[in-house]
């Protein structure tokens, strides 16, 4: 069973500026938590017991923000709100561990990745989650995450969520290509390739990478030699691509939804997801769509 995560939140954010200037945008708010907050709670659902962040020194509150805060505890049990209380000790579960890795100069994804290596080692498999995108699992038994982790375990080949999406706008996106046909929805499949934003019209498929990864181990040495690549930085795609003339790597086609929250569209998109059947908040703001739908 795959116990560990990876989470690369080192970047700066550049597409969410300003919002990001002083916090980082992985603390920016969907309705009453931070983005970073669900993606954990993601992996959490999904069985993880140990959360990687490989980090850099101006995101500081992404670690305070899962760490206990014995003042404002304090304060909010003499005051009696017990219901704030119980929201901050149950942000993570007592038996999952936060742990933070800097990545002390910005050289890709994959770079980011390889700082983790001291913690999770050359023979564990472990997840990456990258912060960027919200998985939506409501209606699900079992998150898409939990499923390719399955996935892992019954075939022992890597594993890469990935989405159907238009045909007109794959070109948008990293595209696999598959050894056989296009998976069901919670299946996966054998990838011979992935492609980087393909030219309209070339691509492979119209299944695209979306952020989720299940790797094993030995992709660390892979990575430890792998040249920078575009934009002069170490890609994990190229790490995948020489990982696979050693082993197995798969597409898992994903059940839920995706949000991009990289930038400010997606953030609203995610908030009126997620606002509109909040156990708190949502009948209040159905109620405000209502009222700003008719006066449109």
């Amino acid at each position: 069973m795959i116990r560990k995560a990876v989470l690369p939140v080192a970047g700066f954010g550049t597409r969410c500026l300003p919002a990001s200037k002083a916090i980082p945008k992985e603390m920016i708010t969907i309705v009453d938590k931070p983005v970073i907050q669900y993606v954990v709670q993601e992996a959490v659902k999904a069985g993880i017991k140990e959360i990687v962040l490989v980090t850099h020194s101006s995101k500081s509150a992404i670690e305070n923000h899962f760490d206990k805060h014995f003042e404002l505890e304090n304060q909010l049990e003499a005051k009696g709100k017990k219901e704030l209380l119980e929201e901050l000790r149950n942000i993570i579960p007592d038996d999952v561990s936060i742990i933070s890795v800097r990545q002390p100069e910005a050289l890709g994804l994959g770079h980011a990745i390889l700082c983790a290596r001291p913690v999770i080692g050359d023979d564990e498999p472990f997840a990456v989650l990258l912060p960027d995108v919200l998985v939506d699992d409501e209606g699900m038994t079992r998150n898409d995450l939990g499923g390719m982790i399955d996935a892992y375990d019954q075939t022992g080949a890597a594993q890469i969520m990935v989405q159907n999406v238009p045909a007109e706008v794959a070109y948008k996106y990293g595209i696999v290509a598959l050894e056989g046909d296009t998976p069901e929805a919670g299946k996966s499949e054998k990838i011979t390739g992935m492609v980087e934003k393909p030219e309209a019209g070339t691509e492979p498929s119209t299944l695209a990478v979306i952020g989720r990864y299940l790797l094993p181990g030995s992709i660390f040495p892979v990575l430890a030699e792998t040249r920078p690549g575009a934009g002069n930085e170490i890609q994990l795609t190229d790490a995948i691509d020489t990982l696979r003339s050693k082993q197995d790597v798969a597409a898992y086609r994903m059940e839920g939804e995706t949000f991009d929250c990289g930038h400010q569209l997606g953030y609203l998109e995610a908030t009126l997801s997620f606002a509109r059947r909040h156990p708190k908040y949502g009948e209040g703001f159905r109620e405000l769509l209502k009222r700003y739908q008719s006066e449109a």
